[in-house]
């Protein structure tokens, strides 16, 4: 097999490369140039459609079909680059911003010009502080060069640039959560519809793109749209960052075409380079913490739009793999997932409010010695009752916490019920007793309320 290529990550240790002086050098702003003097907005659009380019941020939609979908009318468009990047494993978009900055603002141009774009606000989670300062100076060189502003590159074209600082909330993830907070009021997702594209940010026309997505537009238009689809898979097209963590020898972030399997993203010479300290995969979270997990059975798994589905996945998510090793207590995983997915509900939608908090306080107490087998059932049939897939949630935050949940439920089934029959005998009631006493000493028919 012929070595991949870098697209997205070959300018990463040129050094000064964050500078606009030294993006140029290596051809940056050419293609932007060219596609706003010479391209119309439908004919950008339409070339985007082509390639197949579908979303980096975890839904994998179609980038060109969304832009597609703004009211020709419009007086005013508003894009938001979701840089919020809260997803538990990955880091691919912190990356791309430190790295190489410029290449993302070539990318919104691009995009800019062919949604007809008045104004472009950059989400950034709030924890990214030097990747900030690392992108607030390459828009401002960018201004000062007259990339963004009034008639850039001396077209009739003018778009301009801002960076909101995010209040690092997971549900500001979602482009409805991330509109609502970029206006100033709470992070909570938006009933749909009328969808962004109708009705986004402050009532106007939204186009909503995560940054790898923008960062692989004016790679489309400079090598064509023939070279980006002859990457990949059928469905899957395009170059992808992938990152690994975990006790894996070379943990990072890695560019490979998509369809790259977990086994090689985890083993490959390229990318981690196997297991530390002689450790054996258990499983592997393979796309961010939302989509569900993978057993060591299942890592030959291709991680693209559609194989994952093979295996029990959300999808692709972001291909942030976690790697869960042999010596991992499988309930203190499954504790970990449920509390972070508790936590971050923005509460506004009852079963996920209550029902990430009862599997958390159900995964804790498996957790503590204190589980039974009725809990396993019990979490299964509590993650098939919420969601946008049942069709009972505003937002898919429940849909992501319902995944990792089931599957890690469902695949390591046995190494829950061992730890459970291997209790000390008690154990239970000494957890109810201490968590809740009041609950405890409930008489429910003439006994003690010790099923909580």
């Amino acid at each position: 097999m012929a070595k991949f290529e870098p697209v997205l990550t070959k300018n990463f240790g040129i050094e000064g490369i964050r500078t606009l002086d030294v993006y140029r050098k290596q051809g940056g702003y050419k293609t932007a140039e060219k596609v706003i003097k010479e391209q119309k907005p439908e004919e950008v659009v339409e070339v985007v459609k082509a390639s197949g380019l579908r979303g980096r941020g975890g839904a994998g939609f179609p980038a060109g079909l969304k832009w597609s979908f703004l009211p020709p009318d419009r007086e005013v468009t508003y894009f938001c680059v979701n840089a919020d990047e809260s997803e538990p494993g990955t880091f691919c978009n912190r990356v791309l911003m430190e790295e190489d900055p410029h290449q993302l603002l070539e990318g919104i141009l691009i995009a800019g010009f062919a949604t007809k774009t008045t104004t472009a606000f950059i989400y950034m989670r709030v924890e990214f502080h030097e990747q900030f300062h690392i992108l607030q100076k390459a828009v401002d060189e960018a201004y000062a060069a007259g990339y963004f502003g009034k008639n850039v590159f001396g077209s009739d074209y003018s778009i301009d640039c801002y960076i909101h600082r995010g209040a690092g909330a997971y549900v500001c993830g979602e482009e409805t959560g991330l509109i609502e907070s970029l206006e100033g009021k709470r992070g909570w997702p938006r009933i749909k519809p009328p969808f962004p594209a109708i009705e986004g940010a402050f009532k106007r026309p939204t186009v909503v793109n995560n940054v790898e997505t923008l960062c692989c537009v004016p790679h489309i238009f400079e090598r064509g749209v023939d070279w980006f689809r002859g990457i990949g898979t059928e469905n899957s097209k395009g170059p992808k960052l992938y990152t690994v963590s975990g006790p894996v020898n070379r943990p990072g972030c890695f560019e490979a075409a998509l369809g790259l399997t977990a086994r090689d993203l985890i083993f490959g010479d390229d990318h981690g380079q196997g297991m530390r300290d002689g450790k054996k995969v258990k499983g592997c979270i393979p796309g961010g913490l939302s989509v569900g997990v993978l057993t060591e059975a299942e890592l030959d798994c291709h991680l693209c739009f559609d194989d994952v589905r093979n295996y029990g996945l959300l999808g692709l998510g972001t291909a942030g793999a976690i790697v869960i090793p042999d010596d991992a207590d499988i309930r203190q995983v499954l504790k970990n997932i449920a509390r972070f997915y508790s936590h971050e509900s923005c509460g506004q939608c009852t079963q996920c409010r209550e029902g990430t908090n009862w599997m958390y306080k159900i995964a804790a107490r498996i957790a503590a010695g204190a589980g039974r087998i009725s809990d396993l059932d019990l979490l299964v049939d509590i993650t098939t009752n919420m969601g946008m897939m049942p069709g009972l949630s505003i937002c898919g935050l429940p849909d992501g916490a319902a995944f990792p949940i089931r599957t890690i439920v469902q695949k390591f089934r046995s190494e829950f019920e061992e730890h459970i029959r291997n209790q000390k005998p008690g154990v239970v009631e000494q957890v109810i007793r201490k968590t809740n006493p009041a609950a405890y000493e409930l008489p429910i028919l003439g006994q003690r309320a010790v099923s909580v």
